[in-house]
């Protein structure tokens, strides 16, 4: 899977999509409140981690992720 942080401005929060081997979007969601969408595509990752991930992202960069 791969996971990209967009940066929001102002109003707009910053976003994160996840994507899948095939580069198809499975998930957009804000990077501030991630779990809630994450839950729905029944991957079982800790909080902490996807935080972890989150806070180590640069904006705008496409990074593979094993999940």
């Amino acid at each position: 899977m791969y996971i990209i942080k967009t940066k929001g401005t102002a109003k707009i929060p910053d976003y994160i999509q996840i994507r899948d081997d095939n580069f198809v979007l499975v998930c957009h969601c804000r990077a501030d409140k991630p779990m809630s969408a994450l839950s729905k595509l029944e991957i079982d990752i800790s909080s902490e981690k996807v935080k972890e991930i989150i806070n180590k992202l640069t904006y705008g960069v496409l990074t593979k992720i094993d999940l």
